[in-house]
Order: C-alpha cells, then structure tokens, then sequence
C-alpha cells in the first residue's frame, strides 16, 4: 500500500492541506495537484521527529514509498527527487535512466523535459500491470512553465506544458494508475487559469501555520537549550503572539534570540514581528502598533459607545455578536484613520494598513491579494484599515485593465463575507465618498456597520480638539485662552484645528512665550482661510449622513438640520445635484 494510502487510514498527516491530497488523491478523484500559499515553510514529517522543506516532506512522506519520484524546475532541470534518502535516490537513478531516458539531456530545455516526461507517462500507462511504476512529478515554481494570461499571448512552449498537464489530469488511464502530478507555486494567481480552474485539478492553498503548529515547532527549535535565558516569553506565550508568521521566519526568530546580544524582550520582540510580518507580505502591508484607544477620541459620543460594546464582546469571546467590518465615511479631515487605530487600541489587536497591492503585470495585482488575504487569516484576531477604500478595492464592473479590479473585488469581497472570520478579521473601510464604494461591499455581513464622522460643531467638542491638538504638538492650551466665539464653527477640520494651533505656536515662540498664548491663537483663528472646497465637501458631508446605519451616530444639530430641510428626501435630492456638480467640473 502507498504512504498516501497509509496517511489516509492512519489520520497521521500533520496538517489539514496534506490530508485533503491525500483524501483527493486516495478517493481516486484527481491526480494533479497545485499547492500554492505557503509553499516556502517548513513542513513536519509525520514521524514528528523533524521538519523539512515542501519538496522533500512530499518526496519522503507523501510518496515516500512509490518507485519514481521527478522533480522539474526551470534552474535545475529534470532530476529524480528522493528528500534526503541517499540509498532510495540511487536506486531511482537506475531506475529513471531505464524507464524515462537520459535526464541530463533535459538539464536546461523545457521542450525536452516536456517530451521525456509525456512519453514516460505514455510508456507506463501502456505497460503491463506488473510493469508499471508507481511515479510522482513534481514542478516547482509552476508558473514559469505555464504562467496565467489568455492562451492566445503564450509563447509555444509555455502553451504546450499547460496542453500536457491539462492531457495527464484529464487522462482516466493515469487515474486508474499510481501516478501523480504535483505543481508548486506561491501564488496560485500566477498559474494558469486553464489548470487551476480544470475539474481535473485539485488547487490546495497551504495556509501558515496555526498556534498549535507554532509551539510545537518552538518545541521543535528550542530543543534542550534554555530559552528562558534570553527570552521573555516562554515557547506558549510566544506562539500565541507570533500568528501570522511562518515556521521558516518563527525560526529566524528563535536563532536570534538565542546568538543576539539582545534579549527577546516586549520591545524587541515588536520590532521582530513588525519587520517579518511586512516580510511576509512583500511590503503589501503596514504592521501598526496602536498607541491610542477611544479615550483619546474628541467627541463621537454614540460612535465610542459602540465600538466600546464591540470591544468588549470580542474580549469576552462572543465574535458572533460582532459585525464583519465597519465602514467610516466622512469629509476629509475628520479622523477616520485616528478613529480607526483607536479602536484598535481598545480592542487590544494588531492593525495593519493595506497598502497599495496593484501591479502593472498580468496576475502579479491578484498573487500579490492572495498573499496578503493568507497572512490575514492566519494572524487573527486583526484590525484591517483600508484607507480610500473606494479606490483601493475596485469595482466589479470596471473595465480598461483586462478583468484585474473584476477579479480583485470579488476576491476582497469573498473574504469578507467569510463568516468563519468573524472576529478574527475586522475589516475597517475608510472613505470620503461612500457613495463610490460598491453597494455589495457595504451590504450587511460585510461592512455593515457605517459610521459618519464631522468636523466638530458643539462648543464642547470644538474647544477639547484645541486642547488636544496643542498636547500633540507638544504645548499646553487653557481652556480659557481658547476664544469664546470660534470661527468656522463647523467647518473645521482636525487637520485645520491642528494647523491653526501650530500657527499660534509658532507665533508665541517668536515673541519668547514657551506656550500657545490666547492672543497668538487669537490672531492665527482671525488669519485662517478655511478650503474653497465647499461644495465637495458639502457633497462628502451629505453622502456620510446618507450612509449611515445607526441614526445615534449623527450629531443632534444634523438631525435638526434635515429635518429643517425636509427630510431624508431633500436630502438625497440635495446630493443627487452636488453629485451632478462635482463630476461636471
């Protein structure tokens, strides 16, 4: 019996991906395969005894007792493949060289590769039973030999692998027979949809490893030596902080702690995690330590009493009470990415900044999502702030890029409304134009949630955003320096606050004050010429009070403004027409 079968019996495989092939391949389903995900990590042999890279836990536990294993990339060429089993590669050498042909003549060409391969597979299926091999190929980094893109742009020799592989997976006599083909490649993206998407093929995502598999690689790691001397963290505690990270970075990790003149202290150790989880994503995200929670929020009373209740829940473990995500909208200037970190801060959980993941190569924009949506599950519980969420999430009837935003929205969406991740990844939308982001995106059980923010406009408000603005940068304001009649009331933003209390700092330091004087920002309020910009924002301001969910969540005076004008109904009238002005401009 093959070591698949055998794994398949015994529920001895180390994690889920491997028991699924096995399951596939066993149940006599499919017998190509194309891993993607976390293809460059170490694997645990089921022996439990050591861990090993991808190609060689498949070689020596999945297919450890077939005839012939194969290994193909593009650097190395043809060659057989036995892990680190001296004696079952030179029995295999002899064996490849009878049955399959010289294989250094296949060293650097992929058409002779291609061709030594079919006939093999051709060969055996024509044998007699007693004749055939039991035989597993392996393709490294698939996607070099049969890359995504219409069949129409692939060169001859890329179309012709993507052929062959389509033929073995299709093929009902090398299903009946112990052959299988393994294509390996980090981003399934990057492969050609004809293959990933063939009945005929089985895609399995290898995901990073959860906190069990962190601690008993620690286990692993550490060995005998005593971690407590330059750590501060045992094994336990340090695998449930590292979520997100892979076996390969978590030892880079260890190895340090133990041969760096720094201990792995609280500092130390986020610094680690920061710059191996952006690592991990190609730069695609920006680890964010949160400095704040929602009592350094201005204001936004019923918006800090909600999120404060949603904290809550989440501490005590009742995710299912939480919504997906949350949309803030607002007029530029109001704090929503502030807003966001300090609720990340409440919450107590990392937050990362999706940056900028588009690519102007065909399929690198939907590899580069996939990497990022991988490490996403894996760290949970998550803050995911995605900044002008309008314009980084695309639509799903764009058109002018060949199907990418297409294809990106419908990835973005999927996982947000994967109700397995509730709790675990708190999506949170940031916008001025909630009216431009698709209505699918917003619809309950993605970002339901839809909170507006303003510029502040009770005397409360307004005056604590002076004070708090004149503490970020560095200086003590007295609630009475501040003018009793403030300018621009309701027009200010944080950001105009900020650079009006900057100004008045400024001034004071010129005239020898070590503070902000009531007759320096006095003078600075009297100079301030707020944006010209008012009819765009007036649009913002009407498309955040049309979106929002929870009539607790606008201010009494907007309240009492509709309804002065007539309602909801004027109101959507309103927008519709400062819509019309702002894209005819």
């Amino acid at each position: 019996m093959s070591d698949v079968a055998d794994g398949q019996a015994h529920g001895e495989w180390p994690r889920q991906w491997a028991a699924r092939l096995a399951d596939l391949y066993f149940s006599g389903t499919v017998s190509m395969f194309a891993l993607h995900g976390a293809v460059q990590d170490f694997v645990r042999k089921r022996d439990g005894e050591s861990y090993v890279p991808l190609a060689d836990f498949i070689a020596e536990d999945v297919f450890g007792r077939w005839d012939l294993v194969l290994h193909y990339d593009l650097a190395r060429g043809l060659r057989v493949f036995a892990g680190r089993n001296a004696d079952r590669l030179k029995e295999m050498v002899v064996l490849a060289n009878r049955r399959v042909g010289d294989l250094a003549a296949a060293r650097k060409d992929p058409a002779t590769a291609l061709a030594l391969l079919d006939r093999f597979v051709a060969s055996n299926v024509m044998r007699d039973e007693d004749e055939r091999l039991s035989a597993a190929i392996l393709i490294d980094h698939a996607s070099f030999l049969a890359p995504a893109g219409d069949a129409g742009r692939l060169s001859s020799s890329a179309a012709a692998f993507v052929v062959a592989l389509l033929n073995w997976a299709s093929s009902p006599h090398v299903k009946r027979l112990n052959m299988a083909f393994v294509l390996i490649d980090e981003k399934a993206s990057s492969l050609s949809t004809r293959i990933t998407s063939s009945p005929h093929v089985a895609s399995i995502d290898i995901d990073l490893p959860d906190a069990a598999e962190r601690e008993r690689y620690l286990d692993f790691a550490i060995a005998d030596r005593d971690f407590s001397a330059c750590s501060d963290y045992a094994p336990a505690e340090l695998a449930q902080l590292t979520a997100g990270i892979s076996l390969v970075d978590l030892n880079v990790m260890v190895q340090t702690a133990f041969e760096g003149a720094d201990r792995l202290d609280a500092e130390r150790m986020r610094k680690l995690k920061k710059r191996l989880i952006e690592r991990q994503c190609q730069g695609l995200l920006e680890f964010v330590e949160p400095k704040w929670t929602l009592d350094d929020v201005v204001g936004h009373e019923a918006v800090k009493q909600r999120l404060r209740q949603d904290a809550a829940l989440l501490k005590q473990g009742r995710s299912s009470l939480l919504p997906m995500g949350y949309l803030i909208c607002g007029p530029v200037g109001t704090g929503k990415t502030y807003l966001a970190q300090c609720t990340a801060g409440e919450i107590g959980v990392p937050a990362v900044v999706l940056k900028n993941f588009r690519s102007k190569y065909v399929g690198e924009t939907e590899g580069n999502l996939e990497r990022v949506l991988g490490v996403l599950r894996a760290m949970g519980p998550v803050v995911v702030i995605v900044d002008e969420a309008d314009a980084a999430l695309g639509n799903r009837d764009q058109s002018g890029d060949s199907g990418t935003s297409s294809r990106v929205f419908s990835m973005i969406s999927a996982q947000m409304g994967d109700t397995r991740y509730r709790g675990q990844i708190l999506w949170m939308l940031l916008t001025c134009r909630p009216d431009l982001l698709p209505i699918d995106l917003k619809r309950q059980g993605r970002a339901e949630v839809h909170v507006p923010l303003f510029y502040p406009s009770e005397e409360d408000e307004l005056r604590g955003m002076f004070r708090v603005m004149a503490r970020k940068l560095g200086a003590e304001l007295a609630p009475e320096d501040i003018p009793q009649e403030i300018p621009h009331r309701g027009n200010l933003s944080g950001a105009d606050i900020e650079g009006i209390v900057g100004r008045a700092l400024r001034q004071s330091m010129l005239n020898g004050d070590e503070g902000v004087t009531s007759e320096a920002l006095a003078a600075a309020l009297d100079d301030f010429l707020p944006s010209a910009e008012n009819v765009e924002k007036e649009l913002q301001v009407a498309a955040a009070i049309l979106e929002c969910t929870d009539r607790r969540f606008l201010p009494a005076d907007t309240l009492a403004d509709i309804n002065e004008a007539g309602g909801r109904g004027q109101l959507e009238e309103r927008y519709a027409a400062l819509r019309r002005m702002v894209e005819m401009r």
